[in-house]
Formats: structure tokens, sequence, C-alpha cells
């Protein structure tokens, strides 16, 4: 089995150390992955550059060009949130491309899955703002170069945000599917029950809000009962994770109470929907507790689990919310 890690110290050139989002998240999980017991069988391929045309495919011309103006300088900020580095309109589009290089190479089976580490984040990008940390969708653009191959992609956001900005993208297409789990009320304020998409995307998005304190128990309620039965009739050709460990118990920007443990064994769920896998980093800002979950994850899909056996008080009441997202489903989807 080949896991290719999408990885550059070029990432790193978008930085401001006072900011959760900064360049010392990826340092802290390589450090953490090369402790692994299937760090040797890692395959860490560098990511390319990704054309402008790709991304006007996605974003829109004004979108694209304030961040390439803001790229010449040192330092400036989108708003009170989102910070642009000199460089960034590279590293940015050096991101994208990794990630529609590592989903190239799963669906081409030169690699049975992947993992993309690589930042800045994206899915809170819509088609038209950068905002919440992000400055291109990467998730969404990798997902509509699959498109254009004709080939069907489900996203599963797990970051305790909502996705706003890859549910903005798709929400009238029914060539992409994407699936939420996120804290509400939080930022950004999206992500209701009864969000389900526009038009011929009716039903293709799928959205949980979770309550302060729900965490493993009440999730694995949802994806058995909701996600997990229409990923299955969705059938897609390959699934993307956006993996946000922030949901993670001791995340300070978080409220959700996942355990280390959990996110290996979402990832595995969503295996035995389909092999072809490629997660992708969003967030997570506990420096000392995000490497341990993307070990987590490796190790899942490497093949080679690696158990923390953490722990975490949990709210396990989420049937009021499940029975309200069933109730928009049950017309398109058999639940």
């Amino acid at each position: 089995m080949t896991t290719q890690v999408v990885y550059s110290e070029k990432f790193s050139r978008h930085n401001n150390m006072s900011h959760p989002e900064n360049a010392s998240r990826l340092h802290v999980m390589i450090e953490e992955i090369k402790k692994a017991p299937f760090f040797k069988d890692l395959e860490f391929i560098e990511p390319i550059i990704l054309d402008e045309k790709e991304l006007k495919d996605v974003h829109t011309d004004r979108m694209i060009e304030q961040i390439k103006e803001m790229s010449i300088i040192d330092e400036s900020w989108i708003d009170m949130d989102t910070y642009v580095c000199r460089s960034d309109y590279e590293t940015a589009r050096l991101a994208a491309g990794g990630l529609v290089k590592a989903c190239d190479n799963v669906l081409k089976e030169k690699a049975d899955n992947a993992f993309g580490l690589i930042r800045p984040p994206g899915h809170h990008a819509t088609k038209n703002r950068s905002m919440g940390f992000c400055l291109f969708n990467n998730a969404a653009i990798a997902a509509n170069e699959l498109s254009k191959k004709g080939k069907k992609t489900l996203v599963y956001d797990f970051d305790v945000h909502h996705g706003n900005g890859t549910q903005d993208i798709f929400y009238d297409r029914k060539d992409v599917m994407y699936q939420s789990i996120h804290l509400s009320p939080h930022y950004p304020g999206t992500g209701h029950f009864d969000e389900i998409g526009i038009g011929e995307g009716t039903g293709y998005t799928v959205n949980c809000p979770l309550s302060y304190g729900n965490g493993n128990n009440a999730v694995s309620k949802v994806l058995e009962e909701v996600f997990l039965p229409i990923a299955k009739q969705f059938k897609p050709d390959l699934i993307i994770i956006s993996s946000g460990y922030d949901s993670h118990y001791m995340d300070q920007l978080g409220g959700l109470r996942f355990t280390t443990d959990f996110f290996g064994e979402m990832t595995a769920k969503y295996q035995d929907i389909q092999s072809k896998i490629v997660c992708t980093l969003e967030g997570g800002y506990n420096l000392q507790q995000i490497g341990k979950c993307l070990v987590s994850q490796l190790g899942q899909l490497t093949n080679k689990k690696v158990k923390f056996n953490d722990s975490a008080n949990e709210d396990e009441n989420i049937d009021g919310v499940l029975n309200q997202i069933k109730n928009e489903l049950s017309p398109y989807w058999k639940l």
C-alpha cells in the first residue's frame, strides 16, 4: 500500500507567528510523523504550481487579482483573520496544485491514497472571497479538476468550522457532494441542517451542525445513519477529506470533543465507501496535538494503525438535529 504525502518547505513562506495558522503547524506535524512506525513507508512528493486557468475555473478574476497584488509586499490583511505574505500568490497555488497532483496520482493508481500536508488552508474560501485563514479553496479546486475528467467527488469535512467556501462553490452542482460536521453556532455561521443545495445540486450538500461538547459517539451516529448511507448511494470515484484537527477536544479554537484516535476511525469509515481517499490539511491549532491527529489518520491510510487511547467526556445528545437532517434529505436519499 502506497501513501503519498504532498509537502514542501515553501508552504512555510506563508507565516505570521502571532497568528494561530502559522508555519509551526507543519513543522510539529513533520516531527511527529517522523517518529511513527509507518514513516519509512510514506512517499513524499513535491507539489506543482496550479495553472491560473484552473484557478479561474473556481475563483473569480477579482479575487485572484487581489491575492496577486497583495503578494508583492511583505504582509497585508484581507480581513481581521486572514493575512497574505510576500509570494503567497505562488504559495497558495502550490498548495492547490499539490492537492490536484495527489488526487490525479490516486485516480491513476500511482498511489493508494494520499495526504496533502499543505497550507494555507482552503475550505473557507468561496468563489469570490478569501476569508477565515484561507486564500484559495484547495479541496474545491481538486474536486473541480476531477469533475472535468468526468469523475464524481465526495468531500467530507470534519473541521470544527463549517467549510462555507466548499459548500458555496458546489451548492448548485451534483457532480461533487459536500458533507460537513461542525460546531454551531460558530464561525462562519453557515452549515445549518436545511442547507442542502439548490437546483440540480439539491440533496448534494449534507450538513450536521453539532452542539458544544458533542464528540465521537454523536458523530458516529450521524455518520452511520445519514452521511455514510448517502455516500454509498452517491458512489464517488474519489473522496477528499478536509482534515481540520480543531475538532480535537484539546484545541483552543474548538468546542467539540473528538479524541485523537477518532480521526483515523472516521477515515476508516469512508475507506469502506471508496478506497481512493485524499486528505487535505485544514484547521487545527494545538501544537501538542495536531501531529498526533495526523499520525492517527496516516496510520489508517497506511494500514499501520497507531492508537493513543485518549478519552474525552462528551455530550452524546444528537437525536434532535439528526431527525431534522433526515427529514430534509429523505426525499433525495434512502435513509
